[in-house]
């Protein structure tokens, strides 16, 4: 029964299936390009010489009525396309005075950004921006609501964050441009190819002049660096990355951005290249990199590469002593290294423990946690030069007395005085502490000003001289200790971990073992 006409059906199609690609092969036997019209005729042939007159009629009247809606269609995008042409906005500049909006302008940057982008269609842009437009809407809207307009279609399909991008691209031609000649100025992407060239050495003269950028920088072959510069290259970006370098990376002057992106990537490839010996063609290389995308460096060298203050080092590593003047010393350090964009990573492990003695004043130790509590806040009050929050991390070694309330840091329950929600906390765990885990074996917290020596020592070295502090706990030499069972606080790194995200595990011996910079 069904089974059987299932059979007979899927065996019909089969056979003209193979009947129209005969036909087409006997057409055309060194293969082409077939109008979708053309295989129809085709399969309507086939029907009819097969004795399949009843699905014949129904394929013929599909196919009309697939015509009407498509003619439907074409009609609709031409009433569409005579509305945007029709439509007559006023737009208000910045002193005060309307005119009309520039409608075919507006369709010109729109078909510009959706050029060669696959499954975008621009009608769909003008039509959304309209829907936001309202007559005497400021001038300077009227990018922005192209931008989102593009934008609110990129979660029904993702190119739509490279028309974005495109968009919002003529809105920083026209800021930078207009900022390097004094006028209001604008340009395509197609006018803008024209004027790299020249935009780019006006841009470095300008930028040394404002004294944002090296002086050194205009006695490059500013003509031989403007050739090799790739205009083309600015539509490889998406909406997201663009916006993130106009937002954090582009250099500006009073918040006004006049650095596009291939001016950008020169920027950085000519302070990389400032003491090469050829570094008019070291920089052309080091753009080449940056512009592919084939390589990108870190950010502070984004930041400030070809800046009076090129400051390069992403991640600065100190140690603080256990010192008042010390402790503060490295916080101002903190400050002024934070200020040019670089990450900290400062290790308190030398810092005394709570409650034990200070000499010079005969009280005691507050320990590390409200000088922890300081260094968070100024990560937060210098950031890294108004482009990015500061980074900052504070490690601890494990055995440390105030190891317990270091674990503490990040939660979000408790007293906030003792908290440090902007700051990361990493655990400098040795080996030793791992083995007592896995013996069920007991772990002594020692005070720093006691044990100073346990801080440089890693692997065996290290092993050895814990448990002979640990036995000097027991005839009274060291008063300054807690025991506690080490799977306890396993359990409670863990834990806070899983709760907070914090402290990073960093393993103290291995990374020591393992360095490749153990004769400095």
């Amino acid at each position: 029964g069904t089974a059987a006409a299932s059979t007979r059906i899927h065996q019909a199609v089969e056979s003209l299936t193979q009947t129209v690609l005969s036909a087409f092969t006997r057409r055309m036997p060194d293969g082409g390009t077939l109008h979708i019209e053309d295989i129809q005729d085709q399969v309507e042939l086939a029907l009819m010489r097969n004795g399949e007159q009843k699905v014949a009629r129904a394929y013929v009247l599909y196919r009309e009525e697939r015509a009407r809606e498509r003619a439907a269609e074409i009609e609709t995008d031409i009433e569409t396309q005579e509305k945007t042409n029709s439509i007559a906005l006023n737009v208000t500049r910045v002193d005060g005075v309307k005119k009309p909006l520039d409608m075919t302008r507006l369709n010109l940057i729109v078909a510009e950004a959706c050029e060669n982008i696959g499954e975008v269609d621009a009608n769909i842009v003008i039509s959304e921006t309209q829907n936001n437009l309202f007559d005497g809407i400021d001038e300077a809207n009227v990018g922005q609501a192209l931008v989102m307009s593009a934008r609110t279609q990129i979660e029904k399909e993702p190119n739509y964050s490279y028309v974005a991008a495109g968009l919002l691209l003529d809105q920083l031609r026209q800021e930078a441009l207009t900022f390097i000649e004094g006028i209001k100025t604008q340009a395509t992407h197609k006018e803008m190819k024209e004027r790299y060239q020249e935009y780019f050495k006006k841009y470095i003269k300008r930028g040394a002049e404002l004294e944002l950028l090296d002086h050194e920088l205009t006695k490059y072959d500013l003509d031989q660096l403007s050739k090799a510069l790739r205009p083309d290259c600015d539509r490889q970006f998406t909406y997201l990355g663009l916006q993130t370098l106009y937002d954090r990376y582009f250099i500006h002057s009073m918040d006004v951005r006049f650095e596009l992106p291939q001016a950008f990537f020169m920027r950085v490839a000519m302070g990389l290249a400032i003491n090469e010996s050829d570094r008019n063609q070291r920089a052309v290389e080091f753009y080449e990199l940056l512009s592919s995308f084939n390589f990108m460096n870190s950010t502070p060298t984004l930041f400030n590469s070809g800046t009076r203050r090129p400051q390069l080092s992403s991640c600065y590593l100190t140690t603080v002593p256990d010192d008042l003047d010390g402790i503060f010393s490295a916080i101002k350090d903190d400050a002024l290294l934070s200020k040019f964009a670089g990450g900290l990573g400062n290790d308190w492990t030398p810092v005394r423990a709570l409650g034990t003695h200070i000499k010079g004043t005969n009280g005691k130790s507050q320990g590390i946690v409200p000088f922890l509590k300081v260094a968070n806040d100024t990560a937060v009050a210098v950031n890294q030069g108004g482009k990015r929050k500061g980074a900052m991390c504070a490690y601890l070694e494990t055995w440390h007395l105030d190891i317990e309330e270091f674990l503490d840091l990040k939660k979000n329950t408790g007293d906030d005085r003792r908290r440090t929600h902007d700051m990361n906390t990493a655990n400098w765990i040795p080996d030793l502490f791992m083995k007592r885990v896995a013996e069920d074996g007991q772990w002594t917290l020692f005070s720093p000003h006691e044990t100073s020596d346990l801080h440089d020592l890693y692997g065996e070295k290290f092993e050895n001289r814990y448990c002979e502090y640990e036995h000097k706990t027991t005839d009274g030499a060291i008063v300054n200790f807690k025991i506690i069972q080490a799977v306890d606080l396993w359990r409670k790194i863990l834990s806070m971990l899983f709760e907070t995200g914090h402290p990073w595990i960093t393993f103290k011996d291995p990374c020591n073992i393992r360095s490749p910079q153990s004769h400095t």
